[in-house]
């Protein structure tokens, strides 16, 4: 709308009003010499009046005087009646007519001027053409876009006056920075590149969990390129008219090719790129005309280099294959969450600008968030800032940045939120046997912080963390941790002899894994190492109808009997170990009560003489298969300092669990308990380490 107000439009239609207004002044200008209506009457009286015009609806009287009248004024006189004073006027009017004095008396109805029929005329006309031209721009996203330019791309030509985004503020991805440093090295020297025959990927597809810095890579690369880069979001192409989008396409990469090199920068790909022909409907014509047109100017008949396609998804899987084939997205770069280096190099970026107290160290706040991405490590050290400016702090300390993972993790603390004794009694009996299962049990991680206050929607949540990233679980930490998620609900039992509705979140996880050990895993004897169902075939169907089942009832039957089966043993495993350590579950429920939350060093004071599982026995899913009495090899010292250079030290264990007796591990034979653990040991000095987000806020 600014820019119809801005052209000549506006000042065209400021004219024909003025115009209008002054032929309205000039006609209504021309009535006559106004007089009173008392004078008139005497006039009338007299017989001066040779003709008189009476004006309904104007309440004005027009007269022509006789030409025997000599006033300075003119003949031509008008005045106005008062209302009850018409009758009198033109009776007395009338007489004179009758008796010849007056020649002509007439009545007229007031007509409007010419700017009020103009008004009335044109005006819902005119309301209705500003009413279309609004309509048309609204459904082009605005932007102050004509409607001829309806089918024109909207994507945005990054100047050189925009904040710059480089890859100096982008952390824990070095791999996705260097092959995207490789694109923008191309674009400053191509001739090094050329020299040796290489040709530059015309496309590069980011993909990657939401928050891991997709967007964030693709400003790197406006700030860093050095040449014109266009952003558009994939939606920006997809309008309710069949090949609008496919005409964007087109203008988009005209613009780009006029000023090559250049960079075009999709961002959701998946909106426009989805595979064509699927779905309930059988497809979607808009999309797929742009997805054809897309694919075309990639890589089609008229081939011309100099741009470059960057787009990024958090779905790959949905993506179209002739979209994903050498040739157009040449380069597929993974962008994940970042390792415990990666988010120390997050916080570090983003805690430029940000007070933070001598004693607060980065790799402690990266140690504590395992699993999390860079945009939820921003989240952390944002809201730390906020709760130091709530709180009237000069600096960002330890205790501020607990709270702000906790925040992050599992919603705001409810301080109003009032809890019986009762209740509070039952939530640190049920927080206490998570975190006694846990820290009784070698496989789960070490335990960080217990608590019974109220946040989000939790009545309290045990944290169990990992000491070092891990990318993949031994069966034994995965029946570790069922026991240690039924630890609540154990807890209840053994204490108050009647479960409650908080281990509701708990048995679903806790099933979740195990069906997922039994179909995903084949970690059980009786089925063994078999995939069944699919999951990933149509994730067009939506998220229950694509899950195809192909196997059997009979099947389908022994994975509920397996599944329960693994459920009942961790449930009856938690319970027995709550049983022999009634003790220590009583006096850590006595400290949470009296202090609500208890950190790591806390609950290992509390855990001291907490007796212990000891490892579980080897399981090869088989009789037939006896693990190997022989070690794994032994690590060279030179690969140990590499690791501990890198932050990750094999003295911790090669799966992160208590520290290992010697090189390799000591494999025990399969046993007559099967899964269940040898006789309880009693703990050493430290406790050891219980499991994180798996079981999550309780």
């Amino acid at each position: 709308m600014k820019r119809i107000f801005k052209g000549p439009l506006i000042w065209i239609v400021v004219a024909v009003v003025g115009v209008l207004i002054a032929m309205q002044f000039l006609i209504s200008s021309g009535g006559g010499d106004e007089i009173s209506a008392s004078q008139m009457q005497e006039y009338i009286t007299s017989g001066e009046v040779k003709e008189i015009t009476f004006v309904d609806g104007d309440q004005v009287i027009k007269a022509t005087l006789d030409d025997s009248v000599d006033r300075e004024g003119g003949r031509e006189v008008t005045t106005k009646w008062l209302t009850g004073t018409q009758a009198g006027i033109e009776r007395e009017a009338q007489e004179q007519a009758a008796d010849k004095k007056i020649e002509k008396v007439t009545v007229e109805v007031s007509r409007p001027g010419l700017l009020s029929s103009f008004i009335f005329s044109f005006l819902p006309i005119i309301l209705l053409v500003v009413l279309f031209l609004w309509l048309m721009n609204s459904m082009q996203g605005g932007g102050g876009r004509g409607v001829m330019q309806f089918a024109k791309s909207k994507a945005k030509l990054i100047s050189k006056d925009m904040p710059k985004t480089t890859f100096a503020d982008v952390a824990g991805c070095d791999e996705a920075i260097e092959e995207l440093g490789e694109i923008k090295e191309f674009l400053q020297e191509p001739a090094r590149f050329q020299a040796v025959g290489a040709k530059i990927p015309k496309g590069v597809l980011l993909y990657g969990a939401p928050g891991t810095g997709k967007t964030l890579l693709a400003r790197a690369v406006a700030g860093e390129a050095g040449v014109p880069f266009y952003s558009i979001s994939g939606s920006d192409f997809v309008e309710m008219f069949v090949g609008v989008g496919a005409s964007r396409v087109r203008d988009l990469f005209e613009q780009a090719k006029e000023n090559a090199p250049a960079i075009v920068f999709i961002d959701e790909i998946d909106a426009v790129g989805r595979h064509r022909g699927t779905g309930m409907g059988g497809g979607h014509d808009e999309r797929e005309q742009t997805l054809n047109q897309l694919l075309v100017e990639m890589d089609g008949f008229d081939v011309r280099g100099g741009v470059i396609l960057i787009a990024a998804t958090n779905r790959p899987d949905v993506l179209d294959p002739a979209l994903l084939r050498p040739g157009r997205f040449d380069r597929q770069i993974q962008v994940d969450a970042p390792d415990l280096a990666g988010r120390e190099q997050i916080l570090q970026v983003h805690s430029k600008g940000k007070p933070l107290a001598s004693d607060v160290k980065l790799i402690s706040v990266a140690r504590r968030t395992p699993g999390f991405s860079g945009a939820d490590l921003a989240n952390v050290l944002n809201e730390a800032a906020l709760l130091t400016a709530r709180n009237n702090l000069k600096q960002i300390t330890n205790e501020t940045l607990d709270e702000a993972i906790d925040r992050v993790i599992a919603g705001p603390q409810r301080r109003t939120r009032l809890m019986s004794e009762k209740e509070k009694l039952i939530t640190a009996y049920h927080e206490g046997g998570h975190a006694l299962v846990a820290a009784a049990l070698p496989g789960n991680d070490p335990v960080h912080k217990v608590t019974i206050l109220p946040r989000g929607r939790a009545l309290g949540y045990t944290m169990v963390l990992p000491d070092s990233d891990k990318y993949s679980q031994p069966r034994s930490q995965m029946l570790d941790q069922l026991a240690y998620m039924l630890g609540g609900r154990a807890a209840e039992e053994l204490v108050f002899h009647d479960p409650t509705t908080g281990a509701g979140n708990d048995i679903e996880k806790a099933t979740a894994v195990a069906r997922a050990m039994v179909t995903q895993y084949g970690m059980t004897e009786r089925l063994g190492a078999i995939k069944l169902g699919d999951s990933g075939s149509e994730p067009f169907l939506g998220r229950d109808i694509g899950h195809a089942r192909n196997y059997s009832e009979e099947v389908a039957g022994i994975v509920d009997e397996e599944t329960k089966k693994l459920l009942t043993t961790a449930h009856q495993e938690a319970f027995d170990i709550l049983d022999e350590n009634r003790d220590v579950l009583d006096s850590l429920v006595l400290e949470l009560l009296d202090k609500e939350t208890l950190d790591k060093e806390q609950i290992a004071t509390v855990f001291i003489p907490l007796r212990r599982r000891s490892e579980r026995p080897a399981w090869t899913g088989s009789p037939d298969r006896r693990p190997s009495e022989l070690a794994p090899v032994e690590i060279p010292q030179a690969i140990r300092d590499r690791a501990a250079a890198n932050g990750y030290p094999y003295a911790n264990g090669t799966n992160g669990s208590k520290p290992e007796e010697g090189p390799g591990a000591v494999v025990t034979p399969p046993g007559p308990d099967g899964d269940i653990h040898g006789d309880p040991v009693l703990g050493g000095d430290s406790p050891v380490p219980p499991t994180p987000g798996s079981s999550g806020p309780t």
